[in-house]
Order: structure tokens, then C-alpha cells, then sequence
């Protein structure tokens, strides 16, 4: 009689990375957090490549806020913040938990490879250059596009010439997913719960498909498509921006009284054209017109962020300087930017072609003209080397463990890419969208049908039965 293979281990040699035997995660030692009282840190060294896992290893960094009520504590939540390129020791104190959730769990946080304290990558980029990596400018036309080209071929090229180039090509979600299951072995856990956002979504997915049977709740706030953070993903915020800046423009007009923005949305989204094109001509206050874009997008992600959009707007427009100082000069090493680049671009093949970029932006730029052009621009990962393994494809392989939560207007992993990987997990999955505006579902958001759903099912096991509408809430 023919034996079959574990799923997980099945899974793993899918995925080409199964060799030898792994060596064992030692036992955590844990001490003090530096700047972060209340918060144990540990490290668990692994394998730098996973295909070869007696080889060359690294250390990652770890913290851990321990269960408020010890008799309540049934087992631990590892937690990822997103990004890619995201430091995550401080999550655990900083992501808003009900007392519930941090009464049941060890919550633990760690900076993922690459990033911050764990073997942090550097591509020696200055300030500017660490900002061109992650925001292009704006492109009006092929020919800036065509500009953008050359400054990401000269941040690839420091990237994977630099000291840490060694490490990009093991910078990969696929390896992340296996330091996961490094530190749920470290901490003696046959199993661990996992919340992720945004790409966190992803990062959990690959580890649930690789590690079924080691996955306890998993809650997916906010998710990618099932192929993660590539091209078409970074297209897609386009969409999102044009489907959320509504909620924005309704407030704006709400409120002109006090910001003078408009009067009615389409007056607020006449604003939004008219302050990017004179920013483009003209910079004030340090913003030009990507930095007013990208800025507006980052605030349209939380309602709570809508009266400083609308303030920083108002300064704009009528020529006042902005609040803040400008930030000291701070090295690259393990930051968000290269961090950033080392996981999108190292997971996925992007298009090489400057002409097919080219023909993205005026696509987009018809498409979703609000952004829809910047996010279709060049980005380094045109200039990088291929992925060293293929990714790892989601399935519906494994228990019923999936919990997706998702606003239906999310700017940043519109609602289409969730539902395919909700169609990837299948019989998985289930998956409650709320009728909100904004990117990350749970606790940051006011719908208390979506957050209470998702606190049952971490803390009392109450997994839903069928998929879930929530429909809309006010603070």
C-alpha cells in the first residue's frame, strides 16, 4: 500500500525547498526590550536558505507581550504588520487588541528578514534615494517614465551590489513563512494563532499552505491577491484610490465651513486635480505633486485621518507653510524602502520592458485618473534578479482555520484581490466584509460587526458558518 505524504511536508516540496532534515529552533532566552517597556525580545537563528538548512544562518529578532490573565491564555498570536519591509517588535503594544484577545494570547511581533533588527539588507541609499525607491515621481507622459527607468535601474544596481546582496535572494514570503514556523517551535508551541494585514495577509496564507496542520486561528485583515505583492497588486491601488476617495470628498464638503475644500464632493475632487497640478509646477512646504498624491492616499487608508488630510490640504491651498520638522538623515539598513524592495521584488518576476510600463501609466492614468498612473510606474524590481524559487501557490489544502476581514472600499488591497485569494482558500475560508471605507479592517475600523466577529473567532473558536456582510456603521 502506497504511503502518502504529510500535507505539510507536501507542500514544502511543492515549493523546492525541502533537502535535508531541518535542524531544530533552541530555546528562547528572553530579556528586556531597549525602548520598549512592557515587551520581552529573544532571537531565533535560521537557516538563510532553507534549501540547504545546515548552511549559513541569521539571527531574527523577536518580542513577546505576555497574556494579561495567565489563566486565561490559550497559546500564542504571532502578528505581522504589513508592509513589506515593516519592523514588527513594537506590534504587539501597538496594535489595537481588544482586552479580550490580549488576555488569551502571548502576542508576539518580529522584524521579518531583512528588515530592521533581523539581518537587516542596505542598498546605501541616501534619504532621497530611500524615497524614490518606494515613490517614484509622478509621470505625466512616456518620456518621464522612461526617466523613472533610469533611477530604478541605479537603485537596483546598489541593491544587489552592495554589502547584503548576498542575503536578497533568501529575502522571499516563502522563507518568512518558514522563520514563522522557526519561532512557533522556539517557543514550544505545537501551534500558533496569526493575525497579518495587508501584506501580512499574504505572508499568512503562505504559511497556513505550507503549514496546515501547525495553524491555529488565522485572521487575514485586508488581503492581497493570491499571487501577493507583484505588479498587478501595486496596479490595483488605481482602483482603490478612485473607489475610496469618495468617503474623503463627502467629509470634505460636509465640513467646508472649516476646511473650504468644497462645498460638494465633485467640488472636493476638482480640488484634489487642480492642488496635485500646481504642486507638480510648483512645490510648497516640501510637497510636490507625488508627495501630495502619495500623501493623500496614505491618509485616505482610516476615517480617523480625514480631518488632517483635509487641515493639510487646506494649508496647501491657501499657500500656508505645513506643520513638522524635516526628518534627520537616517541610514537605509533594515528600513522600510529596501526592506520593501527586497520582498516584492524577490517574490515575484516584474515586467523588464520600460515600453510595457509605458503603456500601464497611460492604461491607468485613463482608467483611474486620480492614481491610477503612479501606481503603474517603474519600479526597481524591472532591474532585479529573477525569483530563485517559484511562489507558492494558495490552496484550499487544510482545516477550516481562515478568517478573512475586509472593508469593501480599501484603497490599498482592494476588495477583487481579496476575494480571489478567498476563492483560493476555498472550504478554508470564511470571510466577513463590512460596508466601510479604508485599509485594515479590524479594530482600526468603526464597524463593530467585523471586529466582534473576528474576537470571537480568536478568542472563543466561533468560526463562521458561511461568509458575512456587515453593513455600515458610524462612529
Amino acid at each position: 500500500m502506497r504511503k502518502t505524504m504529510p500535507i505539510a511536508l507536501a507542500a514544502a516540496v511543492l515549493a523546492g525547498v525541502v533537502s535535508a532534515a531541518p535542524a531544530s529552533a533552541g530555546p528562547m532566552r528572553w530579556g528586556a526590550c531597549p525602548g520598549q517597556p512592557g515587551l520581552e525580545c529573544s532571537t531565533v537563528t535560521v537557516p538563510l536558505d532553507y534549501r540547504h538548512p545546515e548552511g549559513r544562518t541569521i539571527d531574527l529578532a523577536v518580542s513577546r507581550l505576555s497574556a494579561a490573565k495567565p489563566e486565561k491564555r490559550r497559546g500564542v498570536l504571532l502578528v505581522n504588520p504589513g508592509g513589506p519591509g515593516i519592523a514588527g517588535l513594537r506590534v504587539p503594544l501597538a496594535q489595537p487588541f481588544p482586552q479580550a484577545v490580549r488576555d488569551s494570547y502571548d502576542i508576539v511581533g518580529f522584524d521579518p528578514r531583512g528588515v530592521g533588527s533581523s539581518a537587516g539588507l542596505t542598498c546605501g541609499l541616501n534619504d532621497a534615494d530611500k524615497t524614490l525607491a518606494a515613490n517614484p515621481p509622478y509621470p505625466h507622459n512616456p518620456a518621464e517614465v522612461a526617466k523613472s527607468a533610469e533611477s530604478a535601474q541605479r537603485i537596483a544596481r546598489q541593491c544587489t551590489s552592495s554589502e547584503t546582496a548576498d542575503l536578497l535572494p533568501f529575502i522571499t514570503t516563502a522563507n518568512t513563512a518558514r522563520d514563522m514556523d522557526r519561532i512557533r517551535e522556539a517557543l514550544g508551541e505545537a501551534k500558533i494563532s496569526y493575525y497579518g494585514e495587508s501584506y501580512g495577509t499574504y505572508l499568512g496564507a503562505v504559511y497556513t499552505t505550507l503549514f496546515p496542520d501547525r495553524s491555529d486561528r488565522i485572521v487575514l485583515d485586508s488581503s492581497l491577491p493570491p499571487e501577493g505583492y507583484d505588479v498587478e497588486a501595486l496596479r490595483a491601488q488605481g482602483m482603490g484610490f478612485q473607489l475610496r476617495f469618495p468617503d474623503f470628498a463627502e467629509f470634505a464638503a460636509k465640513h467646508d465651513q472649516d476646511y473650504h475644500l468644497g462645498a460638494t464632493p465633485a467640488a472636493v475632487t476638482a480640488k484634489y486635480y487642480e492642488l496635485a497640478d500646481r504642486l507638480d509646477r510648483k512645490p510648497e512646504s516640501g510637497f510636490d505633486g507625488t508627495a501630495f498624491r502619495g500623501f493623500t492616499s496614505g491618509e485616505l487608508r482610516n476615517d480617523a485621518s480625514f480631518q488632517e488630510l483635509a487641515t493639510y490640504w487646506h494649508l496647501l491651498d491657501t499657500h500656508q507653510p505645513l506643520p513638522g520638522a524635516a526628518a534627520k538623515p537616517t541610514s537605509d539598513r533594515g528600513s522600510f524602502p529596501v526592506g520593501y524592495l527586497g520582498v516584492i521584488c524577490g517574490d515575484s518576476r516584474w515586467p523588464t520592458s520600460v515600453r510595457t510600463y509605458q503603456r500601464n501609466v497611460e492604461i491607468d492614468r485613463t482608467r483611474y485618473p486620480m492614481y491610477g498612473a503612479y501606481a503603474a510606474n517603474i519600479r526597481a524590481c524591472a532591474y532585479w534578479p529573477a525569483p530563485v524559487e517559484q511562489k507558492v501557490r494558495i490552496t484550499g489544502a487544510g482545516p477550516a482555520d481562515v478568517l478573512m476581514v475586509q472593508n469593501l472600499r480599501d484603497p490599498a488591497t482592494p476588495l477583487p484581490g481579496a476575494l480571489r485569494t478567498r476563492w483560493a482558500l476555498g472550504s478554508r475560508a470564511r470571510m466577513v466584509t463590512a460596508d466601510q471605507g479604508g485599509h485594515v479592517a479590524y479594530g482600526a475600523g468603526a464597524n463593530n460587526c467585523l471586529n466582534d466577529a473576528a474576537t470571537a473567532y480568536l478568542v472563543g473558536g466561533n468560526f463562521p458558518a458561511r461568509d458575512r456582510f456587515c453593513p455600515a456603521e458610524r462612529s
